[in-house]
């Protein structure tokens, strides 16, 4: 590493890009490239080959690993402000409270950021060093099971359910419809190997905005969601779905074509818009999902009526038989 941090101060006084990126960001970078090798020449890592990124078609992000230059400040309740290294003092949104600066906040500290350019423009991210949470007693609550689904987003065994809107507007999936045939029609219209055009750039930024609305407004639910879960129940236990497998396309082969290409292609879309995964997965977010490393082994058969509720864990019940398709357990507490 003493060779490489050599390496990028001559880089820096030779290459004027480099310059202008902040000595520790560019540190940053190499120790994670040499690290994406490291995982990947260890064999009980999962890691893959590490790939090139196109610069025009990567998410821009810059590390900032010390925070002892950022001294953030909250200026009212909506705005706080931040030193950034080679730009200044700049204004962000406040939307959580931070350890070390908001007055009764969590006890800790402010480790370092990272800036990152997504659809909505530049986020700062804060890494921050928290007080481990005492453990707390066992959930009292009851168990429960979720089935899910695209016309109901989860069914709960307790013969209740938790749905949602459309992500998007009626006039936002028009406005939506009119730009992806927009994009369509310019990009057939451009010569092959020609740049791309500064209006079909605008037309993919403005695609990618309404898109990255509609995440937002998913994940807003599944957050609240998933938090009243936590609170209401003590187990959560969901089909184990291979959901990967779920949306393969179906056009199958020249020697074997696919049938109903166009229907499957629909049922994918929808199956994705709901984020399966990211709904019943659990996460460092939320202390109250704790490890759910029990594992049972069922899966839903078909039957008249509603799931029925697994009243004593890693056993199956009326509404579930054996089989190779394990079931999650997600302990809460």
């Amino acid at each position: 590493m003493k060779e490489c941090d050599e390496a990028i101060r001559a880089a820096r006084r030779e290459i004027d890009w480099m310059g202008q990126l902040p000595a520790q960001a560019a540190q940053a970078v190499l120790k994670t490239y040499r690290q994406a090798w490291v995982n990947f020449f260890n064999p009980d890592h999962p890691a893959k080959r590490p790939t090139s990124k196109a610069r025009l078609r990567s998410r821009p992000a810059v590390d900032v690993p010390q925070a002892r230059d950022l001294q953030i400040k909250r200026v009212n309740r909506r705005w706080g402000a931040v030193n950034l290294p080679k730009i200044g003092r700049v204004r962000f949104r406040w939307t959580k409270d931070l350890p070390g600066v908001t007055k009764g906040g969590p006890a800790g500290r402010i480790t370092g950021a990272r800036l990152v350019k997504d659809a909505s423009g530049w986020q700062i991210v804060f890494r921050t060093q928290t007080m481990a949470a005492a453990v707390m007693d066992t959930h009292p609550g009851p168990v429960v099971g979720i089935d899910r689904g695209i016309t109901v987003a989860l069914a709960l065994s307790d013969q209740t359910t938790r749905e949602h809107g459309p992500w998007l507007t009626r006039g936002e999936r028009e406005h939506l419809r009119r730009l992806e045939k927009r994009s369509a029609r310019r990009r057939a219209a451009r010569p092959p190997g020609q740049r791309t055009s500064h209006r079909l750039t605008r037309t993919y930024d403005r695609i990618a905005r309404l898109r990255a609305t509609a995440k937002r407004r998913a994940v807003n639910w599944q957050h609240q969601t998933t938090t009243e879960l936590a609170d209401t129940f003590s187990v959560v236990v969901v089909e184990d779905l291979k959901i990967t497998n779920m949306v393969r396309s179906a056009k199958g082969t020249i020697e074997q074509p696919g049938r109903n290409v166009r229907q499957k292609a629909g049922l994918n879309r929808a199956v994705t818009g709901q984020a399966w995964g990211r709904t019943v997965t659990p996460t460092g977010a939320y202390p109250a999902w704790k490890a759910g490393t029990a594992y049972t082994t069922g899966t839903r058969v078909s039957h008249s009526g509603a799931d029925y509720e697994c009243r004593q864990p890693h056993t199956a019940s009326a509404g579930w038989e054996p089989s190779n398709v394990p079931a999650l357990w997600l302990r809460l507490s």
